[in-house]
């Protein structure tokens, strides 16, 4: 392209956002032709810098990423700390097995079994409820499952699980208080009279 050419098709352009392009392009020529050549202006991010500034970004660089590693380990570190005293004052620790909260659990399901057991007489079907849902009594205080998930943990027909549970709670051994999201009855154990 020629001179004649360059300046046609700048010119070409009426867009008032062409302008500056434009104004750098006549420029560009003048220099040109003053001079016979024309060199952008080296800006201050471009320049090179000198060997001894450039060591000093690297290591002042290099601080500060120390630093910031510092900083995140320590807070980890408190982190950790902190979540260590919460688990010791909760009592528990991941991947330990809490013996005492068991035998606690084994303990309270044999009262109450001891209790109901003073106080009627229990048959197999009975016993075979009673069994499924003591644990989950003495460790949550309440029971909720469907009948058909009692009857099928216990071999039972849903009717005969029915006939049980009201059998438990005639006898004042459970006590129905509420229903689960599902609709389902949530029984919670009911102590004898002292």
């Amino acid at each position: 392209m020629n001179l004649q050419g360059l300046i046609q098709l700048v010119n070409g352009c009426t867009k008032p956002a062409c302008l500056p392009f434009k104004q750098w392009v006549s420029k560009v020529i003048a220099t040109v032709q003053r001079e016979g050549s024309y060199a952008l202006e080296v800006s201050e991010v471009s320049r090179p810098a000198p060997p001894s500034e450039l060591m000093d970004a690297i290591v002042r660089l290099e601080m500060r990423t120390e630093r910031f590693h510092t900083e995140v380990l320590d807070s980890l570190h408190r982190s950790e700390q902190a979540w260590s005293r919460i688990l010791d004052a909760l009592g528990c620790r991941p991947g330990a097995e809490p013996q005492a909260d068991k035998r606690e659990l084994r303990l309270r399901t044999e009262d109450l079994f001891a209790q109901w057991k003073s106080r009627l007489s229990i048959t197999e079907d009975v016993w075979a409820v009673a069994v499924y849902i003591l644990p989950t009594l003495a460790e949550a205080g309440r029971v909720g499952h469907s009948l058909d998930t009692l009857a099928h943990r216990t071999g039972l027909s849903p009717q005969r699980v029915h006939a049980c549970l009201r059998f438990l709670q005639n006898h004042r051994c459970i006590r129905q208080q509420g229903v689960t999201d599902n609709g389902h009855p949530v029984y919670v154990a009911e102590l004898p009279p002292a």
